[in-house]
């Protein structure tokens, strides 16, 4: 029976040690995804900082610097956020395995009880009483199976509770070592946090005495509007060479049906065989879907701009995002840009069929290629804060041909 009884000890003993690791374990597996995560956003954090550095040292574009100093504050906060996810997740660890040491601490005392009782059991009736009944069990006559048993259970009984007690005091010191790890890391978690915190007080300090150097420095507003003219003027300037793109490859098209036709005039007539034709994208009177859902920001047409607080004239319009928001073709059509644009950061232009021209700029990711052709309202990237002055937004602008229109207009026609 007491054998019985070890082997059941050691099954519960390891079935209640397995229920205990497997929660450690998979949150382990998420503080490491979690810590791979917070290098990348160091690394982008730390480029971001060197650029802006660098353009605040060569004294460039009014804009430029105001965006840098933006997508700063938008990644640290980020940043910040994530170090605090960190560490909570640290802290449910350390409570976890608190819990789990203690338990052990407990067994292993009980193991402790147990081997000093057999200890003293052994000291005051001494080995002999065993060593006859092994001589005994060995030497007697009878079923030679049973005999074998009885020997393996006398000798099996105190090495099984020598390597239990070892087991749960390897297992304890694993999970010791795991707990000062753990503390060492967030310890680390909360001095970077700290630092961050106070940085991003001095961030906004920066941000707030250059917005305030922008209202009052009348230079300074100059500049910004020539350079907001000049991004102006670059958007026009690529819509104009997309719709003249256009114009070319229709009056290429007609030549070249006509070149068609005339030879198929001079030649005898033969049985015309059919070509499939190429398949163009839904006309634009079709559905139409607005490119991100949130708060429009800034209006098409003439306003104060709310940053620079000087009137401009918006070629488009402004919806506030957040981070991850994807970003949707506002009607089918085929992608015919996908670049980086003065003003706009990362964007992409898409053709619809009669000329009209979509906009999606200051976007974080973008899952397209130009020549791609997109469905109404499908997916095309993620909304960003690059070149954005105040934040995640999307500029949305639509042109038929090379005329700006409002987009919220054209999004309501049928």
């Amino acid at each position: 029976m007491r054998l019985f009884n070890v082997r059941w000890i050691v099954f519960l003993v390891c079935l209640l040690v397995g229920f205990s690791m497997a929660a450690p374990k998979k949150t382990d597996a998420q503080i490491k995804e979690q810590k791979t995560a917070l290098k990348k956003l160091e690394t982008d954090l730390a480029k971001k900082r060197e650029e802006l550095a660098q353009i605040e040292s060569e004294e460039k574009g009014v804009l430029n610097t105001i965006s840098l100093i933006d997508q700063n504050l938008n990644q640290t906060r980020n940043y910040i956020g994530e170090l605090a996810k960190s560490e909570v997740m640290v802290q449910r660890v350390l409570v976890q395995l608190a819990h789990d040491i203690d338990s052990l601490d407990a067994k292993i005392k009980v193991r402790k009880e147990t081997m000093k009782k057999r200890i003293r059991t052994l000291y005051v009736n001494g080995r002999n009483s065993e060593a006859q009944a092994l001589y005994k069990l060995m030497t007697q006559e009878g079923n030679p199976d049973r005999q074998a048993y009885w020997v393996h259970h006398i000798l099996y009984n105190d090495l099984q509770e020598v390597n239990l007690l070892k087991r749960l005091v390897s297992e304890r010191d694993e999970k010791k070592q795991q707990e000062m790890a753990h503390l060492s890391d967030l310890s680390t978690l909360r001095n970077k946090k700290a630092a961050e915190e106070k940085g991003l007080v001095s961030q906004m300090s920066g941000q707030e005495r250059m917005l305030t150097s922008l209202k009052h420095d009348k230079e300074m507003q100059h500049r910004a509007l020539q350079e907001f003219e000049r991004n102006q003027k670059t958007m026009l300037a690529l819509i104009k060479k997309l719709e003249e793109k256009r114009k070319k490859e229709i009056e290429a098209a007609k030549k070249a049906e006509a070149e068609r036709k005339k030879k198929k005039d001079k030649k005898k007539p033969e049985k015309e065989i059919t070509k499939p034709k190429k398949t163009i994208a839904t006309s634009v009177k079709g559905p139409k879907c607005m490119p991100l859902e949130g708060e429009i920001i800034s209006q098409y047409g003439l306003q104060e701009h709310p940053v620079l607080h000087i009137a401009t004239r918006n070629l488009g319009i402004e919806i506030r995002g957040k981070r991850g928001g994807m970003v949707r073709a506002a009607a089918a059509g085929t992608v015919v840009m996908v670049s980086e644009i003065d003003g706009r950061g990362p964007s992409v232009i898409v053709e619809h069929e009669g000329g009209t021209y979509s906009v999606y700029g200051h976007l974080r990711s973008i899952r397209v290629n130009e020549g791609k052709e997109v469905r109404n309202c499908e997916e095309i990237g993620e909304v960003g804060d690059i070149a954005s002055l105040n934040g995640i937004k999307l500029y949305f602008q639509v042109s038929e041909g090379t005329q700006t229109v409002d987009p919220l207009q054209w999004l309501k026609q049928k």
